[in-house]
């Protein structure tokens, strides 16, 4: 951000929902370490439970245990207040209105369900508080027309400028490094188009299941949980145009830009499918129909992407935990090097580059080169590279550069508006498809229908 651009820093920052789990493994760690970096704001807690500022003090101390500079976190302590109240009645409200006092610009982190946002908006405004920032998780509604709605509810009190959207696969280093590896780089321009490009994999899989989340996931499925918000972000990424400045607006830009360009998803290129298992989980229903897992093919109608497919691949219960984004590059027009000894002949082979996210963070090269013998015969060559190890450090964790970035007014890594709008509408033709779920085995990578839609290039092994 320039410094014309510099907003006012939060000195105080409300978390709504301060006694759940978000608060415990993610919120307080982030809280921790902006302490060590010298970002300290009033912290205070409002939530329904019976807590009073020292039990709210213990649980903070018990998230931190395994944190070492306990001076911080006697910092932090000296910070934290509690506030007990209702998100429905006005007397919350007008105590929290006490407690900030003449802070110019709060911000209020909502750590509460999307279905509370109304009440707790309309409250603030009724407190005159509505001149801070606000802070919301996603989901950010469950289809093109309850994203709508609920940005409705927002902006009655709060203008788009004051609200910051986490997404907190958007705070991860290793994505981040995917916007300055393309734009860093001056190589890499006269590549990054239809003309040298063939495909674009993203592929999202876990080995896990949803390990007793039965009644949340019934409801939201792969494509709401994972593809219309990480996913698609990634593909703004590699996909968008350079910002015409540094500016947080102009990086945004260019993002919705993309997704505006993205064509709705053909429920003809898309694979649904449900791990064998699933339907016993507690809160799943007997004949669930709900993914997850799916493949997915868009395309970005655009002059530099035009015709290049943009794959995706998520799911639950598959071979391995990998996150990545692969680059399909042109094959040679011949393969000059192809034939062995024995006179077998093999086809040109493409080059690849690998964003890797998990379980590593490695970005990798697949070049050719020939191969050990007598033999003119090529073979593909991995040169990769530890991201961490050749940096010095992964970086922050995403909740605490969010949270960070919140407070002073950085907006560039949040979702705008007009961008959750653009990703739910490329989403929303394949939401709560009546075709039957594909059922796969735990293990696998998922039906074998999927493969034609978003081919496996996970863990490649070298063609000899």
């Amino acid at each position: 951000m320039t410094e014309s651009e510099a907003q006012p820093q939060s000195d105080t920052l409300v978390i709504f929902g301060i006694t759940g789990d978000l608060a415990y493994k993610k919120l307080f760690p982030a809280l921790y370490e902006l302490t060590l970096a010298g970002v300290t704001p009033r912290v205070i807690g409002v939530a329904r439970s019976e807590h009073t500022d020292d039990s709210l003090r213990t649980r903070m101390r018990e998230s931190l245990a395994d944190r070492a500079d306990k001076a911080a976190i006697e910092n932090l302590a000296d910070r934290l207040t509690y506030s007990r109240g209702d998100y429905s009645t006005p007397s919350t409200y007008t105590d929290l209105a006490d407690l900030i006092g003449d802070s110019a610009v709060p911000a209020f982190f909502l750590a509460i369900p999307p279905g509370l946002f109304d009440d707790v908006s309309t409250g603030l405004a009724a407190g005159g508080l509505s001149h801070g920032r606000l802070i919301v998780e996603k989901p950010f509604g469950r289809d093109l027309a309850s994203a709508r709605e609920l940005n409705d509810i927002l902006h009655t009190h709060f203008p788009e400028s004051s609200l910051f959207r986490i997404d907190h696969f958007l705070g991860k280093e290793a994505v981040l490094n995917l916007l300055v590896f393309r734009f860093a780089n001056a190589m890499m321009e006269a590549v990054w188009n239809r003309n040298h490009i063939n495909r674009v994999t993203i592929t999202m899989a876990e080995s896990f299941d949803i390990s007793g989340r039965g009644g949340f996931y019934e409801g939201v499925g792969a494509i709401r949980d994972v593809v219309q918000n990480h996913l698609l972000q990634m593909v703004a990424l590699l996909a968008m145009e350079p910002p015409i400045n540094e500016t947080p607006e102009a990086l945004r830009d260019e993002k919705v830009k993309v997704l505006r360009s993205t064509m709705p998803a053909d429920p003809a290129t898309v694979v649904r499918g449900q791990y064998l298992g699933y339907r016993n989980e507690e809160g799943v229903a007997a004949d669930s129909n709900t993914e997850t897992f799916v493949a997915m093919q868009l395309q970005i109608d655009s002059w530099r992407w035009a015709g290049v497919p943009f794959c995706i691949r998520a799911g639950k219960a598959l071979t391995e935990t990998v996150t990545e984004a692969v680059i399909e590059f042109a094959a040679p027009p011949t393969s000059m090097f192809g034939v062995d000894a024995g006179g077998a002949a093999s086809s040109a082979t493409p080059n690849y580059l690998r964003f890797r996210m998990k379980p590593d963070n490695t970005i990798s090269m697949t070049l050719q080169a020939k191969a050990p013998g007598d033999a003119m015969v090529s073979m593909p060559v991995d040169m990769a590279v530890d991201y961490g190890q050749a940096v010095g450090g992964d970086g922050p964790d995403p909740y605490e550069r969010l949270i960070g970035d919140a407070l002073v007014g950085d907006a560039r890594n949040f979702a705008r508006q007009d961008g959750v709008d653009a990703s739910w509408a490329i989403v929303d033709p394949v939401l709560d498809l009546d075709k039957r779920v594909e059922i796969y085995e735990r293990g696998s990578w998922g039906p074998e229908s999927a493969n034609p839609i978003a081919p496996l290039l996970t863990r490649r092994e070298p063609e000899r």
